[in-house]
């Protein structure tokens, strides 16, 4: 029988008006994927995030994989579908999905060694030769477009901004609006979350996980990396800045458009952060975005800011 970690149910009750319900039906999920899919589980660990659970198993050969069962939600909705672009070029390898009730299955990746274990300026080329990788990839008709959230984000931040009563200087978000009022190129299969902790070591090399895809311009996806391991900067923006460049030319990107995108990726989630009360990720948010625009508060020590 599957029990459910504590820590995990505690997450699914912080942000499912229906945690109670999809909690009690985990088990039963889980136990019909094994059988249908012919798994066994290897050991009694269950893995786990913010959405979902991971756990260990044997395909039908003894082969190591896992089975990924997502609280139902619009941010998992389209792994699978990306995976399956991918095929395992860049990214975990799907080896089998079942899209309606967000369990998949997929090829066993070492949890234990992620780029957070990478000093990072040795993390940037391994996160650009992904990059490169994922971008080989059209997105097709499935998944979301940069052009429908930027025309949202155009009206949105600077209501939102006033709504909050003006938390940050305007000119912050006019930057931020700018960038989206801009003609986006042709698009590439972007994964959206691609930071330090979603990348895991691989039989011969490294593989993005836990996607969130987008059809976007790959300097959409450059954020993530700027946003994490604020502590490994030695305290002024120019090294953020210099890594954004260095992400850039890692991945064959357009310096410039990966800043912009990256400072309104931060400035949304700054507005977002404030709106939910979260004023320790509002205030790293706000630091990143800032520092992306040479103006950042000297007075801020980043390094002691909150880790996402």
């Amino acid at each position: 029988m599957l029990t459910i970690p504590d820590s995990y149910g505690a997450r699914v009750r912080s942000y499912a008006p229906d945690a109670e319900s999809w909690l009690r039906r985990l088990p039963g999920l889980v136990t019909r994927h094994l059988d249908e899919w012919g798994l066994t589980r290897d050991g009694t660990q269950v893995w786990h995030g913010y959405v979902a659970i991971v756990i260990p198993v044997l395909l039908p050969d003894r082969t190591p994989a896992v089975l990924k069962v997502s609280y139902p939600s619009k941010e998992s909705a389209k792994e699978s579908a990306a995976l399956a672009r991918w095929d395992g070029n860049g990214a975990v390898r799907l080896l089998r999905a079942d899209p309606a009730d967000q369990v998949i299955l997929l090829e066993r990746l070492d949890r234990t060694r992620s780029l957070m274990n990478v000093p990072v300026a040795q993390a940037i080329p391994i996160w650009g030769a992904l990059m490169r990788d994922l971008s080989e990839v059209t997105p097709g008709d499935d998944f979301d477009l940069l052009p429908d959230l930027a025309a949202r984000w155009e009206t949105e931040l600077p209501e939102l901004w006033r709504r909050l009563g003006g938390p940050c200087p305007e000119w912050l978000v006019e930057e931020a609006v700018a960038v989206c009022r801009e003609p986006a190129g042709g698009p590439v299969l972007v994964h959206t979350d691609l930071h330090f902790e979603n990348i895991l070591a691989a039989r011969g090399g490294w593989r993005a996980i836990d996607p969130k895809p987008l059809a976007a311009v790959g300097e959409f996806a450059v954020a993530p990396m700027l946003w994490n391991r604020l502590a490994d900067l030695d305290g002024r923006g120019a090294e953020l800045r210099a890594r954004c460049e260095d992400l850039a030319d890692s991945a064959g990107l357009d310096r410039e458009l990966s800043r912009r995108w990256s400072l309104a990726r931060e400035v949304d989630n700054y507005l977002d952060y404030l709106r939910n009360g979260e004023t320790a990720d509002a205030q790293r948010s706000l630091w990143v975005a800032t520092a992306l625009a040479g103006r950042e508060d000297p007075g801020v020590d980043p390094t002691a800011l909150a880790a996402p």
